[in-house]
């Protein structure tokens, strides 16, 4: 069970006021002044700590401020050595600060809101955040922890906004998730959190329940240090496995939240894995990049909170800055859609080959 969950983005914190925002097409992308002669200087920033501040600050108070909300919109003392903790992220802040070990931050955002355990760090690209809601559902089902709290976080970087200019994934225009003029991404950052409890405890406890965590599953194609493997085999094989933990079968999925990065290659291979598993006429799909920007280790998270709203709300937004669709997919373009009965898939891929999906079923609000 979902059963608490927050976050910080772009758009904001609230997550009834943010997910408006995304259904009316807004979009947090902006220009953010650099030293550095880049592709393109936009990129979507939180507004809760302010760009400028040490990235290592950054990625410690943002995760601190929204693991705190999680805890407190579940009903959770964040003193309680009961409650599992794994946090996810890309390299955080690594790349531009010295810091004792990768997993320092996770340490110290735990202690500073007095969490008295040891936190699992998940570092596993950009599905970082995804995996760690993973590993969470593994913990709860095989019934090592009754609840944990899980996401993830990751900051932009001036080290990030220069490694993706010179990649050449960075979008030179703007960011257009399988759209047919798709030229790259743009960064963002954030930070989001879900309480994955089993259901005997969260009865017990009387919790609210957003929505049931059903499967997850996970492939690694490892066809490059960047590149995902254009035959999709490992983006199949991750949602088939979520399919299979979950007992479901394809024609039971009525919504996905795509990766949908906007560079080429990326959008091309998983609309072609989404075709195979589903079909032309399969589920709908939305992509909320173009809101929130890429979020690299935070995005799996963000956009697992995004499809839990999407089941609650029965809708999708569109996604932003598609006009002319590269793929014959259920793509929600130009408004909200709204979506019907089913369970939701949230899709992440990450540098290095890192395919994770998690599939969710909504409950009666």
């Amino acid at each position: 069970m979902i059963t608490g969950l927050a976050w910080d983005t772009p758009l904001g914190r609230d997550p009834e006021a943010v997910w408006e925002r995304l259904c009316a097409g807004d979009s947090g992308l902006a220009p953010v002044d650099s030293p550095h002669p880049l592709r393109n200087t936009l990129a979507a920033v939180v507004e809760s700590v302010p760009y400028g501040t040490p990235a290592g600050e950054r990625q410690r108070v943002l995760a601190g401020q929204v693991l705190a909300s999680v805890f407190a919109d579940a009903g959770l003392s964040t003193a309680d050595p009961g409650v599992g903790l794994v946090l996810g992220t890309s390299f955080g802040a690594s790349l531009d600060e010295k810091e004792p070990a990768l997993h320092t931050w996770a340490d110290d955002a735990a202690a500073g809101i007095g969490y008295p355990g040891t936190p699992v760090c998940v570092m596993t690209a950009c599905s970082a955040g995804a995996d760690a809601i993973a590993v969470a559902h593994a913990l709860v089902r095989s019934g090592k922890r009754r609840v944990c709290v899980a996401g993830g976080v990751d900051v932009v970087t001036e080290a990030k906004r220069l490694g993706h200019s010179a990649l050449g994934t960075m979008s030179p225009t703007g960011l257009r998730a399988f759209d047919r003029a798709r030229d790259g991404m743009l960064l963002g950052e954030g930070a989001a959190f879900v309480v994955v409890e089993h259901p005997d405890s969260a009865r017990e406890r009387g919790a609210r329940v957003y929505a049931r965590l059903r499967g997850a599953g996970a492939a690694n194609d490892a066809a490059g240090l960047t590149a995902p493997d254009p035959s999709g085999r490992a983006v199949v094989r991750a949602v088939e496995r979520c399919l299979a933990s979950a007992g479901l079968a394809p024609a039971d999925i009525a919504v996905i939240n795509a990766h949908g990065t906007g560079t080429p290659l990326n959008d091309e291979v998983e609309a072609r894995s989404l075709l195979e598993l589903f079909g032309s006429d399969g589920p709908l799909v939305f992509a909320t990049k173009g809101a929130f920007g890429h979020s690299l280790g935070a995005t799996g998270a963000v956009e697992a909170v995004a499809t839990v709203l999407a089941l609650r709300h029965r809708q999708v937004p569109p996604v932003v800055g598609l006009r002319e669709p590269a793929a014959p997919l259920r793509l929600a373009t130009g408004s909200a859609h709204p979506v019907g009965a089913g369970a939701g898939l949230s899709l992440t891929l990450g540098f290095g080959g890192f395919n994770t999906c998690l599939l969710f079923e909504g409950v009666r609000a």
